[in-house]
């Protein structure tokens, strides 16, 4: 049975099935993700974090689907009684987006839910979460640095059945508002900062929480941004320091079988040595801290 140094996978995601306490597995598992042509996601479960089965196709495109190439970052989350999984694709001619795919199980298969990417058809965007607050749906997704130059992060209210986008998205924040981000070299601005992996957590105060990556002072690299409102509108507040500082990133956080706070990222940051790691997590007065 594969362990997680035998599983190539970038932007690893972990989600609980309450049901059961098994743990799936889901990330950027094309083995050349930068490429294409894309072949979909695989999953992989385990009841101890340890030992991993699979894997297992969860998402293989129909002929007629219109992206190919570059499938990146899905989670699943859990949503009225089925499975709502979060992706971003691309295609040539297009641009990128996150879209949602649907399944009555963990495990797929999925298909097709939303009609195309739910992020702004005009914009390239990636990395697209799902956030529910007060009830109310909410993608959270990257405005990438292609466009913008200083990478953003905005959210956009989905309808109740994650269909479709409601309204025009709003910015929470952009990169360069974190002290620890730092600029990378490109041609087509003068400085860049880029934005990924956005995920928010509620912690058990009630803060709300957002990780999301960059680059750092040592290469690729995850911080925490505290919304001072306890609201996706914010204002966000960034940590000066990194909770990742080097050659990681794209993390998200779970709860364990037994309760216990988990944060998956992969590292290292190069194809195709990209492995899922797991690090026991603690909710501290500044935000999360590794446990020592």
């Amino acid at each position: 049975m594969p362990r997680l140094d035998d599983i190539q996978i970038r932007d690893p995601f972990v989600l609980v099935d309450e049901r059961d306490g098994r743990s799936w597995l889901f990330g950027s598992t094309d083995e050349n993700i930068w490429d294409g042509p894309a072949t979909g996601f695989d999953t992989w479960w385990s009841e101890d974090l340890v030992e991993w089965h699979g894997p297992i196709a969860a998402f293989r495109p129909a002929e007629d689907f219109w992206s190919h190439t570059q499938y990146w970052a899905p989670e699943v989350h859990p949503y009225r009684g089925a499975f709502y999984l979060f992706a971003t694709f691309t295609a040539d001619g297009v641009t990128r987006g996150t879209q949602v795919l649907r399944a009555d199980e963990p495990s797929g298969p999925y298909t097709p839910w939303s009609d195309g990417p739910l992020t702004p058809r005009e914009w390239e965007c990636l990395d697209g979460t799902l956030h529910v607050e007060d009830g109310i749906p909410y993608l959270v997704f990257c405005h990438e640095w292609k466009d913008v130059g200083d990478g953003e992060i905005h959210a956009v209210r989905l309808s109740d059945d994650l269909r479709t986008a409601v309204g025009r998205p709003f910015l929470l924040f952009r990169a360069s508002s974190a002290p620890w981000s730092q600029p990378i070299p490109r041609p087509e601005f003068d400085r860049v900062y880029v934005t990924d992996g956005p995920f928010l957590h509620r912690t058990a105060d009630g803060r709300l929480l957002m990780l999301w990556s960059s680059g750092g002072a040592s290469g690729y690299a995850m911080g925490v941004a505290t919304s001072q409102s306890g609201s996706v509108h914010g204002p966000w507040v960034q940590t000066d320091e990194p909770l990742w500082s080097a050659d990681g990133g794209h993390g998200m956080v779970f709860r364990d079988r037994s309760g216990g706070l988990q944060l998956t990222l992969h590292s290292p940051n190069d194809t195709p040595n990209e492995r899922a790691r797991l690090f026991p997590l603690d909710e501290t007065a500044d935000g999360l801290a590794l446990r020592n």
